[in-house]
């Protein structure tokens, strides 16, 4: 009785330790073709701005932690009129491979949308023709200036990805932020008003349907507040 109780309590703690680091122990390939399916309930999709040079820790994390919790990861960007296109990471040890176009993506589908850190904002800002007017008409400006009107999708920006909102200040003007510090000027020139205690950004920060984190150091950080605020709506 005694060894049949004590098996069955080391079957429970088993099973509880792996529950617990399912989302650490999803293994992600240097290539990223497709993202892990959803465990458990189906929540809805998070869609993840990226472009070249994007960070590294965040594309993992991304797939690691949002699938488990019921949301389908899916990578997007603009394809420059390709089926599909395949970036590379700031440290050139992972590949993702982008099939969805966001120009042709419906945001009814969609709880959530993160833009990427690294350098891929700054790329994805690249506009071929200048206007005279000074509005930026980049197809990502496009695109988020869609979510954005939703007024109800949740996005994230983490590191240096607000740049992709300094090409239109109107779209930053008076926001809370917190970013990462190489692009505090950018942000504040914007008009962001960026988040400091003790001469330090803050690690992450929620103003309505924003949801900023400071760098990758505190990406699970940010993953935590972007889901609370998800599974608010």
């Amino acid at each position: 009785m005694y060894l049949r109780s004590t098996t069955l309590l080391l079957a429970a703690l088993t099973l509880f330790a792996s529950l617990f680091s399912s989302a650490s122990s999803v293994e992600i390939p240097q290539i990223t073709v497709q993202t892990p399916p959803v465990t458990g309930e189906y929540k809805g999709k998070i869609g993840v701005l990226v472009e070249e040079h994007f960070d590294e820790t965040e594309l993992v994390a991304f797939q690691q932690y949002f699938p488990v919790h019921g949301y389908e990861v899916v990578f997007m960007s603009y394809l420059w009129g390709q089926p599909e296109l395949t970036f590379n990471g700031n440290d050139h040890q992972r590949q993702v491979v982008v099939k969805t176009d966001i120009t042709q993506v419906d945001l009814s589908q969609y709880a959530g949308v993160i833009l990427i850190g690294g350098y891929a904002m700054d790329r994805l800002r690249y506009e071929t023709e200048l206007s005279d007017d000074g509005v930026s008409r980049a197809p990502a400006l496009a695109f988020l200036r869609q979510v954005i009107a939703t007024d109800r999708i949740k996005i994230g920006a983490i590191c240096h990805s607000l740049w992709l909102f300094t090409a239109d200040p109107s779209l930053l003007q008076g926001r809370k932020v917190t970013a990462a510090h190489n692009i505090a000027a950018d942000v504040r020139n914007a008009g962001g008003v960026l988040q400091v205690e003790n001469n330090q950004a803050v690690d992450t920060f929620v103003d309505g349907h924003l949801i900023t984190g400071k760098h990758p150091a505190v990406v699970d950080v940010f993953m935590e507040t972007f889901l609370r605020e998800l599974d608010k709506s």
